[in-house]
């Protein structure tokens, strides 16, 4: 197991050497490895695929021009998904932080409560966007860790891999973000944190 990941980062180390050499299949196929893991990044961060597959693209972009800037004996994984996360704050600064309808607290009375239709089903609610409200007031780790397990379905050891962080952290921010968001939520059903 130790020697196969040993040669998985001597591949990575060569094709990275390659692509700083201008390869273009050598990038092409680092892309195809990784871009399923900087999409699930993104999307624990927006929920939404549009959202994630640009910051995939602006990852990849932005790989390309930096990867003279990696460094040989750094996790290169670690490092990609830096760049995605951090493309991810921006890009949330800039698109999404000041359209929030529900930065102010809501009583339950005036919201918009599900109702069913004829055929049984609900129909939209204030509730789901009040929801998307709190969860985006999460430290960012959390949110990403709840987003990981309850949206994508992923295992507590998916998410350590990768977010490259230990078990023991997943689990612990997995439970503060729990927390939080039922904090959070509280009063808008009329109850104190």
């Amino acid at each position: 197991m130790e020697q196969e990941r040993l040669r998985e980062e001597e591949d990575i180390y060569s094709l990275v050497e390659k692509i700083k050499e201008g390869d273009r299949e050598a990038f092409m196929t680092v892309t195809r490895l990784y871009q399923r893991k900087v999409f699930l990044l993104a999307y624990s961060f927006f929920q939404n695929k549009e959202d994630a597959l640009d910051i995939v693209q602006e990852t990849f972009l932005r790989f390309y021009q930096k990867a003279n800037l990696f460094q040989k004996g750094k996790n290169f994984q670690s490092w990609l998904l830096q760049i995605a996360k951090n493309l991810c704050i921006d890009y949330y600064r800039k698109h999404h932080s000041k359209n929030n309808k529900y930065d102010r607290e809501v009583p339950i009375e005036e919201m918009n409560l599900p109702e069913k239709n004829s055929h049984g089903c609900y129909l939209s609610s204030d509730l789901k966007e009040i929801f998307s409200s709190c969860l985006n007031k999460l430290a960012e780790r959390q949110r990403m860790i709840f987003v990981m397990k309850h949206y994508n379905q992923h295992k507590y050891s998916e998410i350590a891999q990768i977010l490259n962080i230990s078990l023991g952290t997943v689990k612990s921010l997995h439970f503060k973000a729990v927390h939080n968001l039922r904090g959070l939520m509280n009063p808008y059903f009329g109850r104190e944190g």
